[in-house]
């Protein structure tokens, strides 16, 4: 069946659709998926509740405001360099040598002081490092369009999962024709060149060479949204408003591609064999 379009107009039809890409890379990054105040985590991938955030920013949502339109897209997400965990411990007081405050608050919507009085809170955030990722959104090509050009320039300043967190150029990759799969698939690496050519030096060491060896494809994880995906992630927002922030799920299915490393002259012109291609999950962070 043809979907609606997402604002009420004529049915979108398969030759409206096409897939924006968005490059999420900085030096910290961190898509929370939990709330709490004294253990901020992280997951190893940026969630749709962190883009659809930064895209909302960027056209200059408040945050009672409907995300209708964001909702209608499909996310992928694909890891050209998934980065390292990094721990940050903090220790939070009043500089006054006050009590800190309770959580909770009182009838009157005051914080009362701790019991026992507590001057000292330690909390703890994760953060990932050096990490470099694609994220992907199919859908109509006016509303994708509309959102490139606010993305260039954003209404509010834009930041990956934490305002901490400010995104590297290039952001934008551009508005490409095709399904999600196909354009996840063909876009080349988009790790730096020093990551790539460590990654060459690498894999000439494992195959007994004295030089890098340069292959035409690498193996990269991309989650792609899917209606018969096999696993489910809470981190669909259906509010970002402060006082009622909600949240549904999605299915996803995860998946490795084999993508171009965008080398001039490499030196494989096909794909490495399958009994030479030796999965090794770190083989991508430079160890």
């Amino acid at each position: 069946m043809t979907p609606p379009a997402p604002d009420g107009g004529p049915p979108v039809t398969p030759s409206d659709q096409a897939v924006l890409l968005l490059r999420l890379a900085a030096p910290l990054q961190s898509w929370g998926a939990h709330g709490a105040f004294n253990v901020r985590d992280t997951r190893p991938e940026p969630t749709k509740s962190g883009v659809t955030g930064l895209l909302a920013a960027a056209l200059g949502l408040q945050r009672g405001a409907p995300l209708d339109d964001l909702h209608t897209l499909r996310m992928g997400i694909r890891a050209d360099t998934p980065g390292s965990l990094l721990r940050d411990y903090h220790v939070v007081s009043d500089f006054r040598g006050k009590p800190l405050p309770q959580s909770g608050v009182s009838a009157k919507g005051v914080q009362k002081p701790t019991t026992p009085a507590k001057y000292t809170h330690i909390t703890t955030r994760y953060y990932l490092q050096d990490a470099l990722f694609v994220a992907a959104l199919e859908g109509p090509r006016s509303l994708l369009d509309r959102l490139a050009e606010a993305v260039r320039a954003p209404h509010f300043p834009l930041a990956l999962g934490r305002r901490s967190c400010p995104p590297t150029q290039p952001l934008v990759l551009g508005v490409k024709e095709g399904d999600l799969e196909s354009v996840l698939h063909g876009l080349p690496w988009q790790a730096s060149t020093r990551a790539k050519n460590s990654y060459a030096s690498k894999l000439g060491r494992h195959r007994g060479l004295d030089g890098p060896f340069r292959p035409a494809t690498v193996p990269c994880s991309v989650t792609l949204e899917h209606d018969q995906g096999d696993d489910v992630v809470h981190d669909v927002p259906l509010t970002f408003d402060l006082h009622d922030r909600t949240f549904t799920g999605r299915r996803v299915r995860r998946e490795w591609l084999r993508i171009p490393t965008g080398f001039s002259n490499p030196d494989a012109a096909t794909e490495i064999e399958a009994d030479e291609d030796i999965h090794d999950p770190f083989e991508l962070l430079g160890r």
